[in-house]
């Protein structure tokens, strides 16, 4: 039985990854914080739950523990310890706001989830990936690729280092025979998206500068929320880069239409288009 571990299970793309792989035969651990999201995507036989904070180095390291005793006794890669065919580290945090104005101490937290949660991960599951000749699957975002937008500077800047770091550690690893892929989804429907606009509203409550525009951006955020696509669809690019005998480097599923649009004009030409969509 192929063996994964998926981070941030517990939500709408990590459930619907884990249901889909577990579906298909694979042995699924799904870490996530603990709660009644986790156990019940633990319903299935095949998959395991393990409790995790990928903030908090210890838990890493339990998770690693957990997996590795559920492993023993198998035989990996030349008859080598038992090991693991994928990591998928599809855990993440949203904040929205001004960067001017969000709490250092706010982002610190999703730069630690986001990107040093997915660093501290798979450094701690390696050797288990080696001995299983798997592969490293980062969820990455549409953002990573596009130019920093207005009051989404603090997610933007962490999955642009996912970017960064992904590309960096797969032309590492392609030494070892690991390939390591990202995925960069457009919009999903998920309670992170669904959610979009309260957040926008709490973020102009706190805002001195901007309160306004973060409202009118959220109403338009959440106005694309029907535009959003079934998490299922994302799961099966997830086991593609999983399964894929020479999976692509990136994944880009369902971009925004109107976004790779905008990241198409000259940058000053889209500035003021935006300034003038922002001010209504």
């Amino acid at each position: 039985m192929r063996s994964v571990v998926i981070t941030g299970a517990a939500g709408g793309l990590g459930a619907a990854a884990c249901a889909l792989l577990a579906d298909h035969g694979w042995r699924v651990f799904a870490a996530d914080l603990p709660g009644e999201a986790l156990d019940a995507v633990a319903e299935r036989s095949s998959v395991v739950a393990v409790p995790l904070d990928v903030t908090d180095p210890a838990s890493v390291a339990a998770l690693a523990e957990t997996v590795a005793d559920h492993l023993a006794g198998e035989s990996g890669a030349s008859g080598g310890p038992p090991g693991l065919q994928g990591v998928v580290n599809f855990a993440g945090i949203l904040e929205v706001g001004s960067v001017i104005e969000v709490p250092p101490a706010v982002a610190e937290r999703v730069l630690a989830v986001n990107v040093l949660g997915t660093y501290r991960v798979n450094q701690a599951l390696f050797p288990l990936l080696l001995a299983g000749r798997g592969r490293i699957v980062n969820i990455s975002s549409e953002t990573g690729w596009q130019s920093g937008g207005p009051f989404n500077g603090v997610y933007a800047m962490t999955k642009h280092a996912i970017e960064a770091y992904s590309d960096s550690l797969r032309r590492e690893l392609m030494l070892l025979d690991i390939p390591v892929v990202k995925v960069q989804p457009g919009p999903f429907r998920t309670s992170m998206v669904h959610s979009i606009e309260d957040r926008f509203e709490r973020a102009a409550r706190a805002s001195t500068h901007f309160g306004a525009v973060l409202r009118r951006v959220g109403r338009l955020g959440a106005a694309e929320e029907g535009k959003a696509h079934p998490p299922e669809e994302l799961a099966a690019v997830v086991e593609e880069a999983l399964t894929a005998a020479r999976p692509r480097s990136a994944y880009s599923v369902h971009p925004a239409a109107s976004r790779v649009a905008f990241e198409r004009l000259p940058t000053r030409l889209g500035d003021r288009l935006l300034r003038a969509v922002l001010r209504g």
